[in-house]
């Protein structure tokens, strides 16, 4: 796939602002929602701004080698919550979840050693393109039902599964169809910026339509049609017009959880670092996934250069980071890399202004406010898209695999099907992921069938 804007490549200046706006509105959602999902005081404002340091530190680590944005880790979700229901306070919990992080991100640090002394050779023998293929096509398909309920919002569901259509499920479904109309004619058929910014324009496009259901559903007083949530903009004059109506400085999980120090006790600790070390060693198999599949996309193979070393030392440190100031462990994510994908522009100086934007925004009240505003079904629409081209570049892989050699079949109906399955594994408070469980299973499977696989290349 030839890229428009490589590694190094710099926009111009104008063209830098819009392009790193638009990587940005493809990774706030699923940035924003785990605060959300976890919790118990967390911001999604400090969030925003822990990714944006997170991946700033990753730049750093990987030399400006990587185009990839960090956002909030969804696979520590259980080990944040752990970490609040073992705490005797509220700050205690996010001092706890800040240790989880280090502890975790101490891990990739010293996979990152091993690495570095060993070489990533085995690394590659233990997850050929049979293997990381299928992986990388179940990390878009894992996350299809969650663009799909996006896209038909408020929609009940039969005991069949099939979704029951009510007037407020038929306007979403509207404005996500508009949004993934726009961004699919805008990156087939637009011309100079609009083929370069589809994200922007659809999201806009949708977010357009929602606005005009919703103000026809204040003036005819019908709910159903009410589907853009204008209480964000409210919050900002709910106390009259201020200084926090235009900044406000986000609520950093370090300042809420410093004064609980003196209550850190071993027990917690240890209850923390059950709950977070065994996740990182999950996360790290999706490390390697998003890494393969992005260097897949701009033809470069980014476990040589700038490493993986580095890009688990910038993930790990930046998952830190991140933590101090959002709570929220960071990792790769796979919306930024169906962001380049989609776009063909890889230039590192589009993350890196991305990162800056997304911290400078936390600090100011109304685009955090119109983050927060963006209806779930026009995000359903650009998901679809964007959780697709991650799918189709896991089955591009698949494309350089002999399928009809029955050890590479075995391999990858494995892992597709526990992956599609959702073999999730609970073992004690660690979860599994079920595409973790799928990559771990079909090494296994691989590994079994090596001596069949020399057999059959020597046929």
């Amino acid at each position: 796939m030839k890229m428009v804007y490589n590694i190094n490549d710099k926009p111009k200046f104008g063209q830098l602002l819009i392009f790193a706006f638009q990587q940005l509105l493809a990774i706030m959602a699923a940035t924003i929602a785990v605060p959300a999902i976890v919790g118990n005081g967390m911001s999604a404002s400090a969030a925003l701004f822990g990714a944006g340091a997170g991946t700033i530190v990753y730049q750093l680590f990987t030399k400006f080698k990587s185009p990839v944005f960090l956002g909030s880790s969804f696979a520590f979700i259980g080990s944040m919550l752990a970490a609040f229901a073992g705490a005797t306070s509220a700050a205690m919990g996010f001092l706890g979840i800040i240790i989880g992080a280090i502890l975790a991100g101490l891990v990739y640090v010293v996979i990152a050693i091993v690495v570095k002394i060993a070489g990533v050779n085995w690394i590659n023998k233990l997850m050929p393109p049979v293997v990381i293929g299928p992986t990388v096509a179940l990390i878009g398909l894992s996350l299809a039902s969650a663009a799909i309920k996006d896209t038909v919002s408020y929609a009940a569901t039969d005991a069949n599964g099939s979704f029951i259509m009510n007037t407020n499920a038929w306007v979403s479904l509207i404005c996500a169809l508009v949004t993934l109309l726009v961004v699919t004619l805008c990156s087939t058929y637009g011309k100079k910026m609009a083929k370069l910014i589809p994200f922007i324009i659809g999201i806009l496009a949708g977010y357009t339509v929602a606005a005009i259901f919703t103000v026809i559903g204040f003036v005819t007083d019908n709910t159903a049609l009410i589907v853009l949530d204008i209480a964000p903009f409210q919050a900002l004059v709910e106390n009259g017009f201020g200084l926090s109506t235009i900044f406000s400085v986000p609520d950093f999980s370090i300042v809420k959880g410093f004064g609980s120090i003196k209550d850190i006790n071993l027990t917690y600790i240890t209850t923390v670092a059950v709950a977070y070390v065994p996740v990182a060693f999950v996360v790290f198999a999706e490390h390697i996934a998003d890494h393969k599949n992005l260097s897949s996309i701009i033809e470069k193979d980014l476990l040589k250069e700038p490493g993986l070393s580095r890009t688990l030392l910038g993930d790990g440190v930046g998952s830190m980071v991140g933590a101090l100031f959002g709570g929220c462990p960071n990792t790769t994510y796979g919306e930024s890399v169906g962001c380049v994908a989609i776009t063909k522009n890889a230039s590192v100086a589009t993350i890196t202004c991305t990162a800056i934007i997304a911290i400078i925004i936390s600090f100011i009240s109304p685009f955090v406010a119109f983050l927060d505003s963006i209806p779930g079904c026009v995000m359903g629409g650009v998901c679809i898209t964007l959780y697709g081209f991650i799918a189709v570049s896991g089955l591009k892989m698949i494309q350089k695999v002999d399928l009809e050699k029955s050890s590479n079949l075995f391999t990858t109906s494995v892992i597709l099907i526990t992956g599609i399955g959702g073999l999730a594994l609970a073992i004690g408070k660690v979860t599994i992921t079920a595409i973790a469980t799928a990559l771990i299973l079909g090494i296994i499977v691989n590994i079994v069938l090596s001596r069949k696989k020399d057999e059959e290349a020597a046929e």
